[in-house]
């Protein structure tokens, strides 16, 4: 319960955690970030990590000046498709398995999820769940499952990081600046995520309606 809080904690206050992280270690802050995109999008264990809010505070410190917009752009698209190529690969190992709830590190209900997203987007699936948390960390992974041919599967997979990382970069260094944002830091890091988790809650609602009416 306290790890969930204090995730809870940094998710809500990544600013202030950054800011700390930028006057301790500098331009060195970007190999943490690095990191934390690859780990968010590399393994299906790390579905918790805050990517988008995370990629947009760092753009509203590069309005600032205190890191390289372009540097971001860069190294955070390099970390999402790596993330998600070793994610892919991961799941070509695990195969079929990963669906039977018998691998204790993967949750069986969010297997199902993304494999209702792939089912309705198609290879378009890795490209869109980069915008959707939880399914962006298991849309990879389900990928190589799946068996997707590599080729197909990594050129969706460049265009979609890259476009992710491009998206939240400038959000937030073109509006992490405006002084109600600053001032409302948290309720805007609450709305990215409530705008990123609407693509699940709607398909949720979608697959119990239609179990609904398969039982009756």
């Amino acid at each position: 319960m306290n790890l969930i809080l204090q995730i809870v904690e940094f998710i809500l206050h990544v600013d202030v955690y950054l800011n700390e992280m930028i006057v301790l270690y500098g331009a060195w802050t970007l190999a943490v970030l690095f990191f934390v995109i690859f780990m968010e999008t590399g393994f299906v264990v790390t579905p918790f990590l805050p990517g988008d809010s995370l990629i947009f505070a760092a753009a509203t410190f590069a309005a600032r000046g205190a890191l390289n917009p372009w540097a971001i752009f860069i190294l955070m698209s390099m970390a999402a498709v790596a993330g998600d190529t070793a994610n892919y690969w991961i799941g070509h190992r695990v195969g079929a398995q990963a669906y039977t709830g018998e691998v204790r590190w993967i949750k069986k209900e969010y297997m199902e999820r993304t494999h209702a997203f792939f089912e309705k987007h198609g290879g378009k699936a890795i490209f869109l769940a980069r915008f959707v948390p939880i399914v962006r960390t298991f849309a990879p992974f389900v990928a190589g499952v799946g068996r997707m041919p590599y080729g197909f599967f990594i050129r969706w997979n460049v265009i979609g990081g890259v476009s992710w990382v491009a998206t939240f970069t400038l959000l937030g260094y073109f509006f992490g600046n405006i002084p109600f944002v600053q001032k409302n830091f948290e309720l805007v890091i609450v709305a990215i995520i409530l705008i990123s988790v609407v693509p699940i809650g709607v398909e949720g609602l979608k697959a119990r309606r239609q179990a609904s009416l398969t039982r009756d």
